[in-house]
């Protein structure tokens, strides 16, 4: 596989009005992001309600994704548990389904210590012949891995490649991390972007984004790219309001998906429990700040 890099975003799962899964926009939604021109896409992170899914739902899903994406960019799966033995099938499953790569969370319920958290990815690695990237989230997960032990793990573990930092402050974990691994590692950002261009600064490969903002996020990047870092930052500045807004914690799924409504993406914006369903004045809150930007 290529080396992962640039937008890849998470993929939103799509529900009918009475919360069952919406197959077909699903559909719509990968045919929508890759005529955006992102560079991968990513399921059952936090941005998918993947903890609010079933096991058949995820298998479901996946199969319509792989279908759809065709090897156009890669698949990456997120197969993280609370559990080793869970998360290696889990991982197995999706490497079998097409996977063309892993984010893992670490256990979160029963918190390992240093050691117990490189045996799990070691037996994750050891059970599959894909790339995996360490999901560096402690915000979510309360378990702190140290610069130190992801850079480890990507120097002896052999398919740990790639770790998404969303360990506040971002940019000065992805310093410290790729001075201590070299190029044993590829340091990827999260936080629905919203450091992307300090951590692209830093060394950062990409963002994981969530799915209702990435033509804005291609074109910054390929503006960064292409050495017109004032035009960049100038469009940053513009989407960060919204970036902003869905970073409350609870709700930004139920933003994202209520913006892909309103473009004619996906039929409707359901979220399922535990996630959190904007109410009246949010909707309006969220439609003034799509206006604010459809007016610059």
């Amino acid at each position: 596989m290529k080396r992962l890099h640039g937008i890849v975003p998470i993929l939103n799962s799509t529900f009918h009005e009475d919360g069952t899964i919406d197959l077909e926009s699903q559909r719509d939604l990968v045919r929508h992001l890759l005529a955006q021109g992102v560079h991968g896409i990513a399921l059952f992170g936090n941005a998918s309600e993947g903890y609010a899914l079933t096991q058949d739902e995820r298998e479901r899903i996946m199969s319509v994704v792989v279908d759809e994406v065709a090897g156009k960019v890669p698949v990456i799966v997120s197969t993280g548990h609370t559990g080793t033995y869970p998360a290696v099938e889990m991982s197995r499953a999706a490497a079998t389904a097409g996977a063309d790569a892993l984010m893992v969370l670490p256990p979160y319920l029963l918190k390992p210590d240093g050691q117990g958290v490189y045996d799990y990815f070691a037996a994750i690695s050891n059970a599959v012949q894909i790339p995996i990237m360490v999901q560096d989230a402690p915000l979510m997960t309360q378990v702190n891995m140290p610069s130190a032990l992801l850079a480890r793990m990507a120097r002896e573990i052999e398919h740990v490649v790639y770790a998404k930092v969303e360990a506040p402050p971002t940019t000065l974990k992805i310093t410290e991390l790729l001075s201590l691994a070299g190029d044993s590692v590829i340091a990827f950002g999260g936080l629905n972007g919203h450091f992307l261009l300090e951590e692209l600064d830093r060394g950062a490969a990409g963002t994981m984004p969530g799915s209702d903002l990435c033509a804005s996020f291609v074109r910054i990047w390929d503006l960064y790219k292409g050495d017109k870092r004032a035009e960049a930052r100038a469009d940053f500045r513009r989407l960060l309001p919204m970036i902003r807004y869905e970073l409350q914690p609870g709700l930004g799924v139920s933003a994202m998906k209520t913006n892909l409504v309103a473009e004619g993406v996906i039929r409707t914006s359901t979220v399922r429990p535990p996630t959190r369903a904007l109410d009246e004045i949010g909707l309006r809150e969220l439609a003034q700040l799509r206006n604010d930007r459809a007016l610059e």
